[in-house]
């Protein structure tokens, strides 16, 4: 019997999890485009790259985002641009990294 008990208890856990809906990112879009103005470089005014060899950013997948940076700053990611990428990187907190994230992700990945 306890062993069912520990099913329904288990049950209950994933289906409590499913309905509270996930945490709306804490994220600050405008704080990340004032941070977004070293960027331009590479990645383009709108996150649209001018030069073929570099990601576009606008409309990337936030979570995406902030991994590839923390991986960046972590020097987890080497080769192509990676030692301007860690350089980059290494200069932002969490939150700024949250904040690009953001504000990158909610523009348009056709850049208009």
């Amino acid at each position: 019997m306890s062993m069912s008990l520990k099913h329904y208890a288990v049950a209950g856990i994933f289906a409590l999890s499913a309905a509270v809906p996930m945490a709306a990112s804490a994220a600050d879009a405008a704080a990340g485009k004032a941070k977004a103005a070293v960027c331009a470089a590479c990645h383009g005014q709108n996150g649209i790259a001018q030069i073929p060899t570099y990601p576009n950013l606008a409309g990337q997948n936030e979570q995406y985002l902030v991994s590839a940076l923390k991986a960046y700053k972590a020097k987890q990611r080497n080769g192509g641009q990676a030692a301007i990428m860690q350089g980059q990187a290494a200069a932002l907190s969490d939150d700024d990294i949250a904040n690009l994230a953001a504000y990158f992700s909610s523009l348009p990945a056709g850049g208009k």
